[in-house]
């Protein structure tokens, strides 16, 4: 595992809460107001995944597809995301989520220089295979970069056990079949499925696709080891307001499973 990943797992874990990972878009709305957004999102996260736009997206839903589209109009590349990036004061490690047509473009083993140079800890590619993502993944460790693994619920028993038994950094868990986007809540199944995850898993764990509430986090912190925010952060900037409007109730959101447990535990003592 990448040590920064490492390091910010365990932070969270050793203070008894849980992560909180929010997504921005590069050059979302702007080039000028990304690098100022990473910033601010710095004082809330513990992982900061940071997509880079791609003309096709493949699980985004219509906020993320929207800003995306800003940002290709701006002409945000891998390139300028990765100079904003090597640019910024330092923080919270940096994830990527990006399309594999994007890093063998620029070759997996420059993408992995490059991007470890820029001081990315790691890159999801959810168009990556399994099967075909063994020599992205030694590459990417040469470099002390991870390879994040996405699972769906839809994902048999089997091929979770395989995919998380190859796990670094941490597990990108979809919530629902689907796409992007804020929801009312999560079936028992999500929970079900979290917790399957969760003891197959020797990487935390950590919950996307739909989080926008503190009642989301409680309801799924049991089995879950940090959450990521992107829909509902991404509208928020849209709409003019400031992350932490946002970020912060999700932030205490996280910071109360662990006085739960310290209530918890004192009742029964």
């Amino acid at each position: 595992m990448n040590q920064s990943l490492q390091g910010a797992f365990r932070a969270a874990r050793d203070e008894g809460r849980k992560a909180l990972l929010p997504f921005l878009m590069s050059g979302h709305p702007s080039p000028e107001a990304f690098a100022n957004n990473l910033r601010q999102v710095a004082a809330y996260a513990d992982v900061i995944e940071v997509g880079v736009p791609f003309s096709d997206p493949l699980a985004d839903g219509p906020v993320i597809q929207h800003a995306a589209e800003v940002a290709l109009r701006h002409h945000t590349t891998l390139s300028s995301t990765l100079a904003t990036l090597a640019s910024r004061d330092p923080g919270p490690p940096v994830v990527l989520m990006l399309s594999v047509n994007q890093v063998l473009a620029r070759g997996i083993e420059r993408f992995a220089s490059d991007a470890a140079q820029a001081g990315v800890s790691g890159a999801i590619i959810p168009d990556l295979p399994h099967e075909e993502a063994a020599d992205v993944r030694a590459q990417f460790a040469r470099r002390g970069l991870s390879l994040i693994a996405m699972l769906a619920p839809t994902t048999t028993p089997a091929r979770m056990a395989a995919i998380l038994g190859q796990a670094q950094g941490f597990a990108y868990l979809i919530s629902v079949a689907g796409v992007t986007g804020a929801r009312q809540g999560f079936a028992a199944e999500t929970v079900e499925y979290i917790r399957r995850a969760r003891e197959l898993s020797a990487v935390p764990v950590c919950v996307g696709f739909g989080i926008s509430k503190p009642e989301h986090i409680h309801s799924l912190s049991e089995h879950a080891d940090g959450f990521i925010v992107g829909s509902a952060l991404i509208r928020a900037i849209d709409e003019g307001h400031n992350a932490g409007d946002v970020l912060e109730p999700l932030c205490a959101a996280c910071r109360q499973t662990a006085d739960n447990r310290t209530l918890t535990t004192g009742a029964k003592s």
